[in-house]
């Protein structure tokens, strides 16, 4: 390993005198030199840039022989050969100084103590040399800087402040000093504090520097922050804030002040708000109810403190209606004021219409049927009756009718009706007999289709009647006068009632296309029978329920399908059963009733003016498309000439849209825009000339029993 060694040595050595000897060639031409050392010794490079560049080196004992290894491929001229002989000094720990013409190479924990290039006007970003800088700082605190830049110096470096001018003295190779001035630049800015007034429109300046303050103090920026020196105070004779502080924080401040001082809906503690849709007084009662219901909320069970902050907020509230103009007059805090603004927003709204649409129909169809006969055997001679079968039939019998023949005024309606065949004998002498033979049948048809509509608002009962007041009999007495003409009295009390169809709903929206109807449904008519009773008869149907459809479906609410069959006999016992003869002591009834009743119902939500305008031009249409089918009459001799026939005037055209926010703003005496045009909704285009749509059919009965 020594032979190695020391040929190492010697090549190294025979290389450095070669540099030395084209250094110094180099010197004298100008031209550039390639260094390349390996394993050199310090010395014999520092003889190499000696010869390079005629600088006079002085060096340290404590240098040493150290090995040096600088490879290059790239010449370079003599100033730059000597920057990389600064860099070889640095990798090793050691610097040079320069004195005059003399530089001295010394390790690098000696530098601070030995002058150097001192106070440059330039400090190079690329050199190696050992500088020394003062810095003037301007804007911030100098001392502030030191504990920042320190771990940015080397140990041998030197960094220190100067509180008095604030200054920082700086000493260090050239390179990292002229990064250190660069990065005091950027910190040194000009403070940009600067003071504000900010006129408050709408809120209180005292109010607003609480608040605010309030924010600052729980969210408190670090010492030296630039939100930490913002202030604000509040003028209240100009209601302004005076704010200072750095500009981003004042930025930041102002965009936060102006957020709170946004006007509230129409200004100020009192509020005049106009009503679109629902009613001032309802509304007022039911904001009362709310005030007080959260100053009780909030005191406990006890009621609400005296001086608790809801209890001031109730006493400084107060709400009246103004039914004239529908609008509500509120005076209340701002906190107050936006939550009662808030519900009203909520109730305020255009409320769906349902129009409902029932379909009933009835077929009924009525048979009865009589047949019987009567017969007497009168024994005249012993002014006695002998025997007969008198039994009625069809409301009279054989007794009436004989009354009649002795006084015709005596015969009662009942008593002619159906066919009559009689036969007798009445003589002064002998026997008398008579028979009457009476058969009567009698069929009643009705087909009712009724198709009742009505429209209402979500959650609003309504009421369709369509009836005619029909008077019942009561009672009946007879008053005999008390004078002496003994006149006679009579007298009946007469109870008048409904009859025809009704039809009340509350119609309830659900989430969706679902409606909840609680329906109340009567069809009540006159009855065609000719059963035997002591005034009229009414048949009635009835339906009371609630039911769930979806929009625009039709559901069914009940119904009866029925089938009454009857059969009747009077007949003497025994007699009755015998064959034919039998025919003779008895009377037979037949009836039978079939009815079959449904009950429909359509509902439709009206979402807006445009549906409920088409729903109204379709019915209106339908209607005059009925009185044209109607035409003219032809008379010979006109009864009423020159009088025209009444058709319904076509629709009116829809009416223009409503008014832009530009004309809505020009409202006199502050009205909303809903109050100078009321939002009736769009009318759509279905003049008189528009095709009109008929109702909806009525839905098919079910099938009849067999």
């Amino acid at each position: 390993m020594i032979p190695i060694t020391l040929a190492r040595v010697r090549v190294a050595a025979l290389a450095a005198m070669l540099l030395v000897t084209s250094a110094a060639a180099a010197q004298q031409s100008g031209a550039r030199i390639t260094p390349n050392f390996k394993d050199a010794d310090i010395t014999q490079i520092v003889e190499a840039v000696s010869a390079a560049t005629g600088k006079n080196f002085i060096i340290d004992p404590r240098v040493g022989r150290q090995q040096v290894t600088m490879l290059s491929t790239t010449p370079m001229t003599p100033e730059a050969f000597y920057q990389a002989f600064l860099s070889i000094l640095q990798v090793h720990g050691f610097v040079a100084m320069q004195t005059g013409d003399i530089i001295k190479i010394i390790p690098d924990a000696n530098a601070r103590q030995f002058p150097s290039v001192d106070l440059p006007d330039r400090v190079s970003a690329t050199s190696d040399e050992i500088v020394t800088q003062v810095i003037a700082v301007r804007n911030v605190n100098a001392a502030q800087l030191v504990p920042i830049l320190r771990p940015l110096i080397p140990q041998y470096g030197h960094l220190a402040a100067y509180p008095a001018s604030n200054m920082l003295i700086i000493s260090d190779r050239a390179n990292n000093v002229n990064r250190i001035v660069r990065i005091i630049r950027r910190i040194d800015q000009a403070g940009d504090a600067d003071i504000e007034v900010i006129p408050m429109q709408n809120a209180s300046a005292g109010e607003i520097v609480r608040v605010v303050t309030q924010l600052l103090q729980g969210a408190a920026p670090a010492e030296g922050a630039a939100g930490a020196s913002l202030k604000l105070v509040a003028d209240e004779r100009s209601n302004s804030v005076l704010l200072s502080g750095e500009q981003a924080a004042r930025l930041r401040i102002k965009a936060l002040i102006a957020h709170l001082d946004t006007p509230l809906e129409a200004g100020g503690d009192t509020q005049v708000r106009y009503l679109r849709y629902s009613d001032a007084e309802k509304i007022a009662a039911k904001l009362k109810e709310q005030v007080t219901g959260v100053a009780a909320a909030t005191g406990g069970a006890g009621g609400a403190a005296a001086g608790g902050p809801a209890a001031q907020a109730e006493r400084n509230t107060t709400i009246w209606a103004d039914a004239e103009n529908n609008a509500l007059v509120i005076t209340a805090p701002p906190k107050t004021m936006r939550s009662l603004m808030s519900i009203v927003d909520k109730l305020d709204i255009r409320r769906f219409q349902v129009l409902v649409q029932a379909v009933i129909v009835e077929v009924r169809a009525d048979k009865t049927a009589e047949l019987g006969i009567n017969w007497a055997v009168d024994g005249s001679r012993d002014n006695f009756a002998i025997g007969g079968f008198i039994q009625p039939i069809a409301g009279g019998s054989i007794v009436d009718i004989i009354k009649g023949v002795d006084n015709p005024s005596s015969i009662s309606p009942s008593a002619v009706l159906g066919t009559t065949i009689g036969g007798g004998r009445v003589q002064d002498t002998g026997t008398n007999w008579a028979a009457v033979l009476r058969a009567i049948r009698n069929d009643a048809d009705t087909n009712i289709i009724a198709t009742p509509s009505i429209v209402t608002l979500d959650n609003q009962e309504a009421q369709i009647k369509v009836a005619q007041e029909v008077p019942f009999i009561t009672g009946q007495y007879t008053n005999t006068g008390s004078g002496n003409d003994g006149a006679v009295n009579p007298f009946q009390t007469v109870q008048r009632e409904e009859v025809g169809i009704i039809l009340k709903i509350t119609p309830q929206i659900n989430e969706g296309n679902a409606v909840i109807l609680k329906i109340e449904q009567e069809a009540s008519s006159l009855s065609t029978s000719t059963a035997t009773s002591v005034d009229l008869i009414t048949n009635k149907r009835v339906i009371n329920t609630t039911l769930l459809v979806e929009d625009g479906g039709t559901i069914v609410l009940g119904g009866l399908i029925q089938d009454e069959d009857r059969r009747g006999e009077q007949r003497v016992p025994f007699l009755g059963r015998i064959p034919l003869i039998g025919e003779l002591f008895k009377v037979r009834q037949a009836s039978k009733v079939k009815t079959n009743l449904m009950v429909f119902i359509q509902p439709k939500i009206l979402r807006d003016g445009v549906q409920a305008a088409f729903e109204t031009n379709a019915k209106y249409n339908y209607i005059r498309d009925e009185q044209h089918k109607l035409g003219p009459r032809f008379e010979v001799l006109p009864m009423l000439p020159g009088e025209k026939k009444l058709v319904l005037p076509p629709l009116p055209p829809p009416p223009p849209p409503a008014v832009d926010d530009d004309a809505a703003a020009e409202t006199p005496q502050g009205a909303p825009a809903s109050q100078a045009a009321p939002d009736t909704g769009a009318t759509p285009d279905t003049g008189p000339q528009a095709s009109p749509e008929p109702p909806p059919s009525p839905a098919p009965a079910p099938p009849e029993n067999p």
